[in-house]
């Protein structure tokens, strides 16, 4: 390889290190911008986490759009709800750089947004055990993913055949460890999720033993019916979010969303929410 060559290739590889670390730079201060005026907007303790998707952010930059914001903030007090985790996605966000990386407030707007609760078992083990009754004997629950097949095995051990109807989208089954009679025992509650006016409700519907899809004692059964059937009203969410659907996306994780449209953040617009 000739020298002329070479030095063509390390200019071309410097420039291409230069344009790297813009997008890097750039992309970090309009991420601290969107952070530092969801801070202001949602009057949190402190910025939450923010990543613009994309793979370069300076084209992105160049025209003032970007396709997907996402934000992530710990610690939001909603409603009950001691340790939620917030999500909010935002589509079509429109703003041009010097609104997002100035020092000055960051105003921007989006197409739309999602929003997103996630409720930690904790929480609702809390309400569970304060119900008390046999209930209050559970050290830990967890909620797990309903398919076809567990509502069908729950229905051929003696559950309710009006289970069938239960779409598993919106169903979960909620683990509670407890002592049964001496001996650790897990008890598993196939439960509806449904969400009215933007209230969670948990529809106990089945509850046995999990290792042997036996039925409990009656006592402790119908404590726990009692117990699990709570509501868990977080309210609006941030950015005027109003939760719509619930459901459980993964082991031990219950989430509650919903979305708006046409936000206009730090400005003098309102969200509005889709129908």
């Amino acid at each position: 390889m000739g020298s002329t060559v070479r030095r063509a290739l390390a200019a071309v590889l410097a420039a291409a290190a230069v344009l790297v670390l813009a997008d890097l730079g750039t992309a970090a201060a309009a991420e601290s911008g969107i952070a530092r005026q969801m801070r202001d907007t949602l009057d949190l303790p402190e910025d939450p986490a923010v990543q613009v998707s994309g793979f370069a952010f300076l084209p992105q930059a160049v025209t003032g759009r970007y396709g997907r914001v996402e934000v992530a903030m710990e610690r939001v007090p909603i409603g009950p709800l001691r340790t939620p985790e917030v999500r909010v996605t935002l589509h079509g966000v429109r703003a041009p750089l010097s609104a997002l990386a100035g020092s000055g407030p960051a105003e921007f707007r989006a197409a739309a947004a999602e929003g997103t609760v996630r409720v930690s078992p904790n929480d609702v083990r809390r309400m569970v055990v304060a119900a008390g009754g046999p209930a209050a004997g559970v050290e830990r629950l967890t909620v797990e993913q309903v398919d076809a097949n567990a509502i069908d095995t729950a229905i051929r051990a003696g559950a309710d055949p009006t289970l069938r109807g239960t779409d598993p989208r919106t169903a979960a089954r909620f683990v509670a460890e407890l002592e049964i009679e001496g001996s650790d025992a897990r008890v598993g509650v196939l439960s509806a999720l449904v969400v009215t006016d933007g209230v969670l409700r948990i529809v106990p519907r089945d509850v046995r033993e999990v290792d042997t899809n036996e039925p409990v004692p009656d006592a402790l059964r119908d404590s726990l019916l009692r117990a699990l059937a709570v509501e868990l009203d977080p309210g609006t969410l941030p950015l005027g979010v109003t939760p719509t659907t619930a459901s459980v996306p993964e082991y031990n994780v219950l989430e509650i969303s919903g979305a708006v449209r046409d936000l206009d953040i730090g400005g003098a617009g309102a969200a509005r929410s889709t129908s």
